[in-house]
C-alpha cells in the first residue's frame, strides 16, 4: 500500500523549471553528428538546428536573467553570442574542424557554417514574428504561428544549404 500512495504522489504533477545547459546541447550535437553523418545528412544540415537550439537556449537564459533583475548594457546580444559561440564544444569531442570555402570567400567548416546561418535565421525569424503580431494588433495570424514560422524557415534554409 505504501508502495502504491508513493507512486501516485510521484505522478502528480509539479512545477519544473528549465535549467538549460549549453555546453550538454551542443555535446549532444556533437555526438549526433556520427549518427546523422551515417545516415546522410550534412552537418550543414544539423548545424542550421543546431545554431536555431543555441538561440533558443540563449533566450531560457535571458529569461533567467530577466526573472533574476540582471540587466546590464549588451546583456542580450552578449547572451545569445555566447550561446551560439559554446557549439566550439563539439569539436572538443570527435568532430574534426574541416573548412569549406563558401561564396569563393568563406572558409568555415560547415557545421559552424550551418549554426551560424541557423542562429541568424531563427533570430531573423522571431523579429519577423514581433513585427507581424504588432501590425495585427498584437495577436498571431493563426495558431501557433510563432511556432510555425521559425520551422518553415530553417526546413527552407536545410533544403537550400543541403543543395548547394
Amino acid at each position: 500500500m505504501k508502495k502504491l500512495l508513493w507512486g501516485l504522489l510521484a505522478m502528480m504533477p509539479v512545477s519544473a523549471m528549465a535549467n538549460p545547459a549549453c555546453p550538454v546541447c551542443t555535446i549532444a550535437i556533437g555526438a549526433a553528428l556520427p549518427v546523422t553523418r551515417r545516415m546522410g545528412v550534412s552537418d550543414a544540415v544539423v548545424g542550421v538546428w543546431a545554431g536555431a537550439l543555441l538561440v533558443i537556449v540563449g533566450y531560457w537564459i535571458l529569461k533567467f536573467m530577466d526573472g533574476r533583475g540582471w540587466r546590464f548594457s549588451g546583456r542580450n546580444a552578449l547572451v545569445l553570442a555566447l550561446s551560439v559561440a559554446s557549439i566550439g564544444f563539439a569539436y572538443l569531442g570527435p568532430v574534426t574542424y574541416k573548412a569549406c570555402t563558401y561564396m569563393g570567400i568563406i572558409q568555415l567548416d560547415p557545421l559552424l557554417m550551418g549554426t551560424l546561418v541557423g542562429a541568424a535565421l531563427f533570430i531573423l525569424t522571431e523579429k519577423i514574428y514581433d513585427i507581424m503580431k504588432a501590425k495585427n494588433g498584437g495577436h498571431a495570424h493563426f495558431p501557433f504561428e510563432k511556432v510555425v514560422l521559425p520551422i518553415v524557415v530553417l526546413a527552407g534554409a536545410s533544403l537550400i544549404i543541403n543543395i548547394c
